[in-house]
């Protein structure tokens, strides 16, 4: 391969299996005077990609369309930085950037990139910049209080891995739910007290009742999808966090809205991306 050439994995049309993505040879990016030039050691694995590889993202519509560049999130170092940069080539460095799945790519001077702590891994620090944010600010808005307790859906994937580590550091309880006592045994290794593998117990949400003496969790993480069985669950005026939908294929589940009456429980919406389009100043406060 040319050295103005690198590879990456660029979306021509939308796929309906992952192992139609194919790798392909680009251009490089130049050094530029007000961007980072930046060559990517690992990139973080989201939900969301799947999502714009298949065109079922709500973003497919207008902002990501084809031909683009697959990932959000990643973990390299600077082969390049602009004049009087906070950053200095050479650097390892993290941070969240659509388009990250490619060798190297290249960001605005102002992009919030972070230093890798010296005993991180690269493959440690790219799964955060995307992931950690949705977790840590989506919590924020439910008015998380220590000693309370959060029921995280999917708590093995990146989410909830984040939902997990974020609840226990703010002082609460992290009940986990999973799909395998491999994935339980990782949410578990992360703090999750304790994680339910829900192929084993169909009936899950009674065990979170009486892992909670039967006053239900304050608040549920959910990217799943299952928002009607936790409101089984859940206690007076409980919040309910609606991420995601990543065990949903086609049809939106059925809620039984009486359940949200007479528990007197809030369904809070979180999209992170909107937020910061919406709202700028989020991102300085996460």
């Amino acid at each position: 391969m040319s050295e103005h050439k690198t590879r990456a994995i660029i979306m021509h049309k939308s796929v309906t299996d992952l192992d139609e993505i194919k790798v392909s040879e680009v251009d490089r990016p130049l050094p530029n005077s007000d961007e980072y030039l930046i060559q990517v050691k690992a990139a973080g694995v989201n939900f969301v990609d799947i999502l714009y590889a298949k065109g079922r993202h709500q973003n497919n519509r207008a902002l990501v369309r084809p031909p683009f560049v697959l990932g959000l999130e990643f973990a390299g170092v600077i082969l390049s930085a602009p004049p009087h940069a906070h950053f200095l080539a050479g650097e390892r460095v993290f941070g969240a950037f659509p388009g990250s799945y490619s060798e190297v790519i290249s960001l605005p001077a102002l992009s919030p990139l972070h230093r890798i702590p010296s005993h991180w891994t690269f493959p440690e620090a790219a799964g955060i910049a995307a992931a950690l944010p949705v977790s840590y600010a989506s919590l924020l808005r439910t008015g998380l209080k220590p000693g309370q307790t959060v029921l995280v859906h999917a708590a093995a994937g990146g989410l909830g891995l984040m939902a997990v580590q974020v609840a226990t550091a703010m002082g609460c309880r992290a009940i986990g739910t999973a799909s395998s006592s491999e994935k339980c045994a990782v949410a578990a290794e992360f703090g999750a007290q304790p994680c339910l593998n829900y192929t084993q117990e169909p009936v899950w949400w009674e065990r979170v009742l009486e892992l909670t003496g039967h006053n239900g969790v304050d608040v549920v993480f959910d990217p799943v999808g299952l928002v009607d069985r936790s409101l089984k669950c859940i206690a007076h005026r409980g919040k309910v966090l609606v991420i995601d939908f990543a065990g949903i294929d086609d049809k939106m589940e059925h809620i039984a809205m009486n359940r949200v009456l007479l528990k007197q429980a809030s369904l809070i919406g979180y999209r992170y991306g909107e937020s910061l389009r919406r709202c700028p100043g989020e991102q300085k406060m996460i």
